[in-house]
């Protein structure tokens, strides 16, 4: 299973429509204050529209077929956005994707965040929304440092599990999101950021009984604190940032989570991250992302999960590690940064399996202008997200090169 989850932004959200939209919105507005970015309606009211774009060309060996090669191209992601502020507290945020881009593609509903923000400390979000989990999955692919952070990664948590939301016990939202709400906020000078969050979760099947998952993440900042819109991250920050030095903790529970009507289990989701990212005297700058995963579910027998069907959440632990180091010199247009990383995930009562990436960005314009080119090797790239007691796969290689363009 691919992911695309991703965050969009107010701050920095994508500014691009075609030119005759842009024309006729400049023309019902009073004033535009950058011209194809933001509109000016009035000291309080604005509004700011974007796009932004992934596609890649991915080659893998394949044993079965005499160590054959696929060859696959891909559109990952194609969004649009738009972000408005209807009062001095009140924020509206709606985006799109392609969910459904491996299959001709089908425009949905990706965010749409009805915002009240008050105070740095408390703010309110309510709607369709990021479920607060991991940095990975609060970065999403746009704002990730590694292009495959999600294809050949960890196992997901729920609102992840399935690309389309369902009603029929086999969804609990869609690439990251859930509907629901979330509380989040920083304090002692931004340094702590939290955000807690209650959502709809599974829908149907093992819960029956319409439980609430409840989500919550919490970071603190030792060195430069991060600044992202809400409660979203970033996997580096291309030393922009400063010297950042984070480490967070977030959890995911539900009762009746995971299984089948018949037989239901409680789910646990919970993750340990941390960014190190260093600027050195030479303006180099090193960046390294560390993830840990428990996951654990209480009922839901090993007899119904090799039946197949309902909710099969991950159980067991998983971590992902990189490194990376941008060169302070400028070659043609961009810079570039080479990087390494691995992959472990070790199911309960299946197979361990992993992945070795090695790869280069272009970094032309940080998040929003870069090309990746990486290697890859392991058995995570064939035994995927099977987590039966039968799993079985080769370890076989991979290349992917990967555009990533917002503007």
């Amino acid at each position: 299973m691919t992911n695309s989850t991703g965050h969009s932004t107010v701050g920095r959200t994508l500014r691009l429509l075609p030119t005759i939209a842009l024309a006729a919105m400049a023309a019902a507005l009073p004033s535009v204050s950058e011209a194809g970015a933001t509109f000016k309606i009035d000291d309080t009211k604005w509004v700011s529209v974007g796009a932004g774009l992934r596609s890649s060309f991915r080659t893998q060996e394949d044993a079965a077929k005499g160590g054959n090669w696929t060859n696959d191209f891909n559109l990952d992601n194609i969004r649009l956005y738009l972000n408005g502020q209807i009062h001095k507290y009140l924020k509206v945020e709606f985006n799109t994707d392609c969910q459904t881009c491996g299959n001709g593609g089908e425009v949905r509903v990706l965010d749409a965040i009805g915002k009240i923000e008050v105070d740095p400390l408390y703010n309110l979000w309510i709607g369709r929304m990021l479920v607060p989990a991991e940095r990975r999955e609060m970065n999403g692919p746009f704002y990730s440092a590694v292009y495959n952070i999600f294809a050949t990664g960890t196992p997901f948590e729920s609102a992840d599990y399935n690309v389309t939301i369902k009603s029929d016990g086999t969804s609990a939202g869609s690439f990251g999101r859930d509907d629901g709400a979330t509380i989040w906020g920083a304090a002692f000078g931004g340094r702590f950021q939290y955000a807690v969050g209650f959502f709809r979760g599974l829908r149907g099947g093992a819960n029956g009984d319409d439980n609430i998952l409840y989500a919550q993440r919490f970071a603190y900042n030792f060195w430069e604190v991060e600044k992202n819109p809400g409660y979203y991250t970033s996997g580096t920050y291309y030393g922009k940032g400063g010297d950042i030095l984070t480490l967070a903790v977030s959890n995911q529970y539900q009762e009746d989570g995971a299984g089948t009507a018949a037989d239901p289990g409680t789910f646990r989701g919970t993750t340990l991250d941390v960014l190190m990212e260093k600027v050195l005297p030479n303006n180099g700058v090193v960046t390294l992302n560390g993830e840990y995963k428990n996951y654990g579910i209480e009922g839901y027998s090993m007899a119904s999960r090799l039946a197949g069907g309902g909710f099969s959440m991950f159980e067991g632990d998983a971590y992902d590690v990189s490194g990376m180091y941008l060169f302070p010199q400028k070659v043609w247009i961009g810079l570039v940064q080479p990087f390494v990383r691995y992959v472990n995930v070790s199911p309960v009562k299946s197979a361990e399996r992993d992945v070795y990436e090695a790869g280069v960005n272009y970094v032309i314009d940080g998040h929003n202008a870069k090309i990746s080119l990486s290697w890859q090797y392991g058995d995570l790239l064939t035994k995927g997200l099977d987590y039966s007691s039968t799993a079985s796969g080769d370890n076989v290689n991979a290349m992917n090169l990967g555009f990533q363009w917002q503007i």
